[in-house]
């Protein structure tokens, strides 16, 4: 890849996860979430993921991924780049999730290695395999999703050999500790193959992986303005700005990692007049009211779009 082809990667910048928007009972609430679409697009994303961890996808029947997918892509209709995470054990099931994805427009395609539940893992080779397969089923990028959450230990040599042999996949979702190290490792290791090394975690490590190579960011929903102030500036080269934005977002970014985590932007979003109901499915709960509280204090003093979207 030339130098010029580094700064300009295909997709880059803020693609926040959009959350699942669900009714008091639990529903899904299918305008509250063309709602959130349109929010998150106002506040300046540059793209979304949809279905993510984030997005609460465990807690979907394949029928209402199908219908989630369908919806957003149907209602962004072009605005912002999709991308659309499809991760599922089989690599026959998650070829099929991410073709249909493709047909519907997504962008790019997300997927954590294949694991389930505290034990079930793979060998390195089967992942390679699992990989192989949905890149051989679109035409369209692959993401690695690098997080613990999987369990499953990816080294930069064995990433930078799949970037370099399986064709759709260029880009990674670096979440692990140590996540800048890990970004600059992979950028050398993999050169020309690694097209989007990305930050993610709710940018708890932003600048320190911006510093590392990140070209994007995969942050929570709920105030996409914010973290364009810290991305926006560091592309630019000032860094300084970006340091100060960094500075001045990064209470309310630790707040979402350390204390509401999945449902903080719904929170902001119900406080906004964005979604009538900041409801979680069950067996997740939401936080007590007064951390909720205390989200939505230290939020008032940035002034994020949220607040304002819909009153």
């Amino acid at each position: 890849m030339t130098d010029q082809a580094k700064k300009a990667p295909r997709y880059s910048g803020v693609f926040p996860v959009v959350p699942t928007v669900f009714h008091d009972d639990g529903t899904l609430d299918l305008d509250g979430q063309r709602r959130a679409i349109d929010f998150m697009i106002d506040a300046g994303s540059n793209g979304l993921c949809i279905l993510a961890n984030f997005s609460e996808q465990f807690v979907l029947s394949d029928e209402e991924r199908d219908q989630i997918m369908e919806l957003a892509l149907t209602h962004v209709a072009g605005r912002v780049p999709v991308i659309v995470t499809t991760t599922h054990f089989s690599s026959a099931v998650t070829a099929a999730r991410s073709a249909k994805a493709e047909a519907l427009g997504a962008a790019m395609v997300m997927i954590m290695p294949p694991y389930h539940g505290a034990t079930f893992r793979v060998t390195e080779e089967s992942i390679y395999e699992f990989y192989r397969t949905v890149s051989d089923a679109i035409s369209i990028p692959i993401m690695v999703q690098d997080a613990p959450v999987a369990g499953t230990p990816l080294s930069v040599p064995f990433l930078a050999r799949m970037a370099r042999e399986i064709e759709n996949l260029s880009y990674f979702k670096i979440e692990v500790p140590g996540a800048a190290s890990k970004l600059r490792a992979l950028i050398e290791a993999g050169g020309d193959a690694i097209e989007g090394p990305w930050d993610g975690e709710e940018a708890i490590t932003l600048m320190a992986d911006l510093d590392g190579g990140a070209t994007g960011a995969m942050t929570g929903g709920g105030y996409p303005d914010g973290i364009r102030q810290v991305t926006d500036a560091y592309f630019a080269g000032r860094r300084t700005d970006a340091l100060d934005a960094y500075q001045r977002w990064l209470p309310l970014i630790n707040y979402e990692n350390r204390q509401c985590g999945i449902p903080t932007a719904k929170i902001l979003m119900k406080e906004g007049g964005v979604i009538a109901s900041d409801a979680v499915r069950h067996p997740l709960k939401l936080p007590h009211p007064k951390t909720s509280a205390g989200l939505i204090e230290i939020a008032r003093r940035l002034d994020p779009l949220v607040l304002r979207w819909g009153r």
